[in-house]
């Protein structure tokens, strides 16, 4: 199904303005949204040009302020005629050793990263149940495919709790026209992770997007990307004993 309108959060920078970039190179009209309207502005700038065919409209969101999620949802909604996809990218990467006296950071983390999607997942869902169609897509991580250690404990539990989200919508929606994506970067540069040192299987954002993209359009029901190595990594994660994968991580 063509999916022509597309509501992208957190898309003033990294894998949220790549993917609008590649949308708008695709023919998709935009809704953006990010705390920092100054860089949508920008980027909205920078599309247009680009794209003059494309309609991209900007909005100032903070995902944390839940009444506004669900006013700007329908606020863009309604100006556009109908969002046909809505991405709930926005997220942090705050996360500490649990008990390490910064409770504020995981916290943070934790409901920027869970609670924060499942408003947005409110406000998207009703738009798609009030006309029974849409396709609603979660960026998640690999990250949530087990619990992991130190720094990673309470950003991969976030990510986790968003997958089991994506994937509890997607079991009820089975056979109907609403359509429900998790999708889950392995190592992808972008400003959430430009203070992490050189890992293995890290990839350009360009490429690594690029990847997220052709599984949003393919509506794949939970996606590994790059598929390559990170959908063999993902099964061996799911299985590895503690040690094992502590070793790795």
């Amino acid at each position: 199904m063509r999916r022509r309108t597309i509501l992208i959060t957190g898309a003033s920078s990294g894998l949220g303005a790549e993917m609008a970039r590649q949308f708008a190179a695709k023919g998709h009209d935009l809704a953006l949204t990010a705390r920092r309207e100054d860089r949508l502005t920008d980027l909205r700038d920078e599309l247009a040009k680009a794209h003059p065919d494309r309609t991209v409209v900007v909005r100032k969101l903070d995902v944390t302020d839940h009444d506004q999620v669900f006013a700007v949802f329908r606020a863009l909604d309604a100006e556009l005629g109908g969002l046909d996809r809505i991405i709930v990218n926005a997220g942090i990467g705050k996360g500490t050793p649990v008990g390490t006296g910064r409770f504020d950071a995981n916290l943070e983390t934790t409901m920027t990263n869970y609670v924060a999607a499942l408003a947005q997942a409110e406000a998207a869902m009703e738009l798609f149940r009030e006309r029974n169609t849409g396709h609603l897509v979660f960026i998640t991580s690999v990250a949530g495919v087990r619990g992991l250690p130190r720094s990673l404990t309470a950003y991969g539990a976030s990510k986790a709790a968003v997958s089991s989200l994506a994937e509890g919508l997607r079991m009820e929606l089975l056979g109907k026209p609403i359509k429900v994506s998790a999708i889950c970067p392995g190592y992808v540069k972008s400003e959430l992770n430009d203070h992490v040192q050189q890992t293995p299987f890290m990839v350009e954002t360009e490429v690594g997007v690029r990847a997220m993209v052709a599984a949003i359009e393919a509506e794949k029901g939970r996606a590994y990307v790059p598929a390559w190595p990170w959908e063999p990594l993902a099964r061996f994660m799911k299985v590895a004993p503690l040690p094992v994968l502590r070793r790795l991580i």
